[in-house]
């Protein structure tokens, strides 16, 4: 069952809502406009505020459902974790778009939200936080979840391998924007 729950989460985590949504709304391909990244982010620059929010909240969702799928079918946390990060995969490197992914934030806080809600909260006030302080999303994403890893780490132990490593790759997956930001080149808002 957690093999068939993986690959489930993965093939889920490919669906690029940007990509679809920016198709059927006939505006540019996400990835060849704006940041170039398919994600909330870079719709709200491209599309505006409602496809922004549909692309956040489909890619909440594909972090979400599989991991209440697992929890609903009994699989401990620790499997419901790797099928989190499966799902986060599927978002960065997506079967359907040639592996052109987004960088996973939304996806990873949907798994988290599944995994433990009050992390999941924690993860959202920080990246507000950062967010008002900084007006830059890159930054307040790179805050905000290893910030959250050492409460999951005592409220859910067994989570903590699959979501560190989670976290290192939508570190990796956002160094463009490090170098970016050390350049003082990034986007902000």
């Amino acid at each position: 069952m957690f093999w068939q729950l993986t690959l489930l989460a993965y093939l889920i985590g490919s669906l690029s809502f940007a990509i679809l949504l920016s198709r059927l709304a006939g505006v540019p391909d996400p990835r060849a406009s704006g940041s170039g990244n398919p994600g909330a982010t870079n719709m709200l620059r491209l599309a505006g505020k409602r496809l922004a929010i549909s692309t956040l909240c489909g890619d909440l969702l594909k972090g979400l459902l599989p991991v209440l799928l697992a929890a609903a079918l009994g699989l401990p946390v620790e499997q419901q974790a790797w099928i989190a990060l499966a799902a986060v995969l599927g978002h960065l490197y997506p079967l359907y778009f040639r592996f052109r992914g987004g960088k996973g934030v939304a996806t990873a806080a949907g798994a988290l939200l599944g995994l433990h809600p009050p992390t999941a909260l924690l993860a959202l006030v920080i990246w507000l936080a950062v967010f008002k302080l900084t007006r830059t999303s890159s930054i307040a994403a790179l805050v905000a979840l290893p910030l959250c890893l050492p409460f999951l780490a005592w409220q859910q132990p067994a989570a903590l391998w699959p979501m560190a490593l989670l976290a290192g790759l939508i570190v990796w997956r956002h160094r463009n924007n490090l170098r970016d930001l050390l350049a003082g080149t990034e986007r902000h808002f």
